[in-house]
């Protein structure tokens, strides 16, 4: 019986094929020199999560596979700017460019504009994108369970934590769980969406979140969409929630941001 080919494993294909193409203008050579070149402070996303109560991880994302475009005009930089005045404690940047339009520009751009650690939301495929998100100015890397192997997944955080790169290893179920637990993840995200049918499940966090020590980072993903899932990600025992979709919606970030950990009443 053949595996069911998701969203998932079609994006990573496309992935493996653009890096391909990317490595014939800048070799790995180039973008692993300028990549170690960099100095900036070591493990700074997976430590600006670490502070008391909940961190809020804010995206900036232009278009997603099961939304299609969520912002038409996207001005990323203000967007950015206001995600960091309205406190946000990490960002995470989209530069997959096919299903949710991200751009290699918008993470550089952003680096160069906002002083909060950002993560380099991608698909991680080759150790090229590691390299090329230093590069890029990002602190953390994104490692999806369930487009890799352990042992990929082993050698991905080796380079991060060389680069001095956080990793935040994305699960779905317990099997990916165990797989993050095998490389000694000291981050780990939950995805409340189902990859097969865009569905989303805020419980998912909730169902795995006994399988992860304490001493490991606990990251909620996607689906929060109100000041109650804010409130049952905290009651989980979550370090962090990465939200999207609910502010790159809302006219005012700030308010929505404030809204979200139960300042006022949206009305």
């Amino acid at each position: 019986m053949s595996k069911e080919i998701t969203v998932l494993d079609t994006i990573a294909t496309y992935t493996r094929q653009r890096i391909k193409e990317q490595k014939k203008s800048i070799p790995l050579s180039v973008v692993r020199a300028e990549a170690e070149k960099i100095e900036a402070v070591k493990f700074g996303f997976e430590n600006a999560l670490k502070k008391p109560g909940l961190s809020f991880i804010c995206e900036c994302k232009k278009a997603s596979p099961s939304k299609g475009i969520i912002s038409k005009d996207f001005p990323y930089l203000s967007i950015a700017k206001e995600y960091e005045d309205a406190g946000a404690d990490c960002i995470s940047v989209l530069t997959e460019p096919r299903w949710f339009l991200g751009s290699d520009k918008y993470l550089k751009e952003i680096s160069n504009t906002v002083n909060v650690p950002l993560l380099r939301k991608d698909f991680t495929v080759d150790e090229y994108m590691i390299y090329e998100a230093k590069a890029m100015g990002a602190s953390c890397i994104l490692l999806i369970c369930s487009i890799l192997s352990v042992e990929e997944m082993q050698y991905f955080k080796d380079i991060s934590d060389d680069l001095g790169l956080s990793a935040l290893v994305e699960c779905h179920d317990e099997a990916e769980i165990e797989k993050a637990l095998k490389i000694n993840a000291r981050m780990i995200g939950v995805n409340n969406r189902n990859l097969k049918d865009f569905s989303v499940d805020t419980g998912n966090s909730k169902r795995l979140r006994s399988l992860v020590p304490q001493d490991i980072l606990f990251v909620s993903e996607s689906g929060v969409k109100s000041p109650e899932d804010i409130k049952n990600i905290i009651d989980m025992g979550a370090d962090a929630a990465l939200i999207g979709e609910v502010l790159m919606r809302a006219e005012s970030k700030k308010f929505t941001l404030d809204w979200l950990k139960g300042k006022y009443d949206k009305d």
